[in-house]
Parts: C-alpha cells; structure tokens; sequence
C-alpha cells in the first residue's frame, strides 16, 4: 500500500508540532520539513479541520497539536487526508457492482484498505515521537562513537613507532 505524499507531510507535521514547545509559525514548518508553504497550508488546513491541529491567527499566532499527542491514531489521520473507499475504474454502476456486494472487485479493495488502516490505528502520534527520538539518540551516539574512534586513529598515526 502506497500513501500520498500529502500524507507523509501530514504525519510529519503533526511529529513537529509535537516535538513543539509552543505556537509554531507555518513559515517555520515548511522551511523545517522542506515542504512548500502551499502545501503546508493546504494540510494544516485539512489537519485543523480533522481537529488535531489547532491554528491561532495573527502575527503571534501559529499551530499546535489541538490534543496529546497520545491520543492522535495514525489511522485517524490517515482517513483525514486520503481517500479510503476505493474504486477501481469499470467496476462502478448499478449493472457492474450491484452495492458493493460480496463478489464486488470495489468490495474486496476496501476490505483491505480497512484492514491497513486499522493496523495504523495501533499507533499514535506519541508512538511516533517516541521512536524518533529513540532513533536520533542512537544515531548521536553512533557518531559520537565514530568520531571518537576516528581521532583516536589520527593521535596514534601521529605517533612514532618504536
């Protein structure tokens, strides 16, 4: 299963609003995630809708998560942005697939879209958050690692052998 890019930079957002001490500026976002301030508005705009972002207008003004971040399921937002009833093309009209029956083609596909996005209703936007953070302490300390070891590497080549 293949989301939209949109929905990718809505769960983005959403992590930067979480990770966020305060009110957020969309300039900011879009700068941040390297998402188009267009697209950052048209998905803050849907995100705010959906009731997980709040947005303050005004020079001051800015976004934030509209609730914890534990109680946001990624599946949520995933039927926010994208279209979950899925057509394929012939298969509409009363003659073809009488209401989506159980020999429905249409049936079988939304079935399955169903059974993704309940898998993404396991997790939350704090599940996500929380994995982040995880990854970037793990991979500071790779580096840290690294780049003691390199410098070590340097002091000894510098040293005569004896």
């Amino acid at each position: 299963m293949r989301l939209t890019k949109q929905t990718g930079h809505a769960i983005r957002i959403l992590i930067h609003c979480a990770e966020a001490t305060e009110l957020i500026k969309t300039a900011e976002i879009s700068s941040h995630l390297d998402i188009t301030k267009q697209n950052v508005f048209k998905i803050v705009f849907i995100l705010s809708r959906a009731g997980f972002i709040a947005a303050v207008r005004g020079p001051s003004g800015g976004v934030k998560l509209a609730k914890p971040a534990s109680s946001i399921r990624i599946g949520d937002v995933v039927r926010a942005i994208e279209v979950t009833d899925v057509e394929i093309d012939g298969e509409t009209g009363a003659a073809v697939a009488p209401q989506r029956g159980t020999g429905s083609i249409n049936r079988v596909f939304d079935d399955a879209m169903s059974a993704f996005v309940s898998v993404l209703d396991q997790h939350t936007l704090a599940d996500l958050v929380q994995q982040r953070k995880t990854t970037q302490s793990t991979m500071a300390q790779k580096s840290a690692t690294r780049t003691t070891k390199m410098a070590r590497a340097k002091k000894t080549a510098g040293t005569p052998r004896r």
